[in-house]
């Protein structure tokens, strides 16, 4: 792909924007980058980016500007409905991802994992594992590190493996990893996607570029994520807690068993209680993690020695603190409903769960079971808070408490010893914070305020 003299405008001044602006500029491309964020928001960037000859449009999109570019480069974050776009789209300009850019210099084999939940976790558990087994590995994606950002370290015999989300996806066109995940698929970003179906294709265009060499991943327990299997050409290997596949990774008697292929005898690769993770749901990580890994060539001793020294992802049903008797967990990247019931599900009762944020057209109801049998009470946050409620009432024991502080505080109070209180909050977090991982820190915050409080009131 030349881009020696293109201009490219990159839309969206997010962490991959910049990236993908910077890499576009050391490439020789005449770049313009457009945000609707006043030139007082993106103060921190601009001088870097103007030191680099790079344009910037700050405070809104120009039609002009994004119908003078050969080639358009659209953050995550920025919808393919947006105005500006949908018309240059229709004028038949390109436009692409900075997950479909980075993918055309990207060297080497790529393991990419997309799903509703369980993404963060089980990219982190593959690349730990690649990493024990001696391969040559660069982590990154949604994960954190934008994948235009591994593009310098990459080379013929590195593992990339990415972190890949539905936003990133529908952008994708030639996007063609060795080996793709699926760990299931759920309701999740219907604001964004319009329908489940929406969303759920969007997740398949993981597979969309592969041919018969690859191999996808699948959750066989999981029935929109096994339906993909149909449309896929690529090797379809499996992976399920609730019974022996023909060819992957299941969860039997106590151990994780691998079979390549259904003529081979199944590998034992380790002990189910030798993962360190809480939760059901982070076996199903693990399973989805070994599957992918032995195919890519790692031995079952690496599986099982990078997994048993693995730790939890920050803000993925984190350990915070004991206080009192009182568990404190942060899972803020819980951001949709099913994630937040596999979150309750790691505990078997006497939670006291904080919910709420920036809704994302959720249907909270369907927590209702999982809440009579773990929670002893909710308590509410942000702009969802009424919504919650109205979906929740009769259900549990509901405080409303409009901000994370206040709720940490009731909650806290409350609690009893050998309870948890538990920050899983079944939306996003941009309607009082930056992201989730803002939201999770300022939740460990108010627990070592909290902390601070109790050892004086004890004093």
């Amino acid at each position: 792909m030349e881009l020696k003299g293109k201009k490219v405008l990159v839309v969206g001044l997010g962490k991959s924007g910049l990236a993908a602006a910077l890499f576009l500029r050391r490439r020789g491309a005449q770049v313009t980058v457009s945000d609707v964020r006043s030139a007082e928001a993106l103060a921190k960037d601009i001088p870097a980016l103007l030191e680099e000859g790079i344009m910037v449009e700050a405070g809104g999109h120009g039609l002009l500007t994004f119908r003078r570019q050969d080639l358009i480069v659209v953050s995550p974050g920025v919808p393919l409905e947006t105005p500006e776009l949908a018309q240059v789209r229709a004028f038949g300009l390109p436009v692409i991802g900075e997950l479909e850019l980075a993918s055309r210099f990207l060297k080497g084999k790529v393991l990419a994992i997309t799903g509703s939940n369980g993404k963060t976790t089980t990219t982190a558990l593959a690349g730990a594992i690649l990493e024990q087994a001696g391969f040559r590995t660069l982590v990154g994606g949604n994960i954190g590190v934008p994948v235009i950002s591994l593009i310098d370290e990459s080379a013929d015999e590195t593992w990339s493996v990415l972190e890949v989300s539905s936003f990133q996806l529908e952008t994708t066109e030639k996007f063609h990893p060795d080996i793709a995940v699926i760990l299931n698929i759920t309701p999740d970003h219907l604001d964004r996607h319009g329908s489940f179906e929406n969303y759920a294709l969007a997740k398949e265009r993981i597979f969309a570029a592969q041919d018969h060499d690859d191999h996808v991943v699948l959750n066989a327990d999981n029935v929109r994520a096994a339906a993909a299997a149909a449309r896929s050409v690529a090797k379809v290997h499996w992976f399920s807690l609730e019974h022996p596949v023909r060819e992957g990774a299941w969860a039997e008697d106590g151990f994780i068993r691998f079979r390549l292929s259904r003529d081979l005898p199944a590998e034992t690769v380790m002990p189910i209680s030798g993962i360190p993770l809480k939760g059901e749901h982070n076996v199903e990580n693990a399973l989805a993690a070994a599957c992918a890994a032995r195919l890519a060539g790692a031995s079952p001793e690496a599986i099982r020695s990078a997994i048993e020294k693995f730790h939890a992802v920050e803000h993925r049903l984190e350990f915070v603190a004991t206080i009192n008797g009182v568990e404190f967990y942060n899972d803020s990247k819980a951001t949709n409903v099913d994630a937040t019931a596999r979150a309750l599900a790691a505990f078997p009762s006497g939670v006291h769960l904080i919910l709420g944020g920036k809704d994302k057209n959720s249907d909270y109801t369907v927590l209702s079971g999982l809440l009579r049998a773990r929670a002893r009470a909710i308590y509410t946050i942000g702009s969802a808070a009424a919504k919650i409620e109205s979906h929740l009432r009769g259900v549990v024991s509901i405080h409303s408490c409009e901000t994370l502080e206040k709720a940490v505080n009731a909650a806290a109070a409350a609690a009893h010893p050998g309870e948890v209180v538990l920050l899983a909050p079944a939306c996003s977090s941009f309607d009082q914070f930056e992201n989730y991982e803002h939201r999770g820190r300022v939740f460990k915050e108010l627990v070592e305020e909290w902390r601070g409080w109790k050892v004086w009131q004890n004093a």
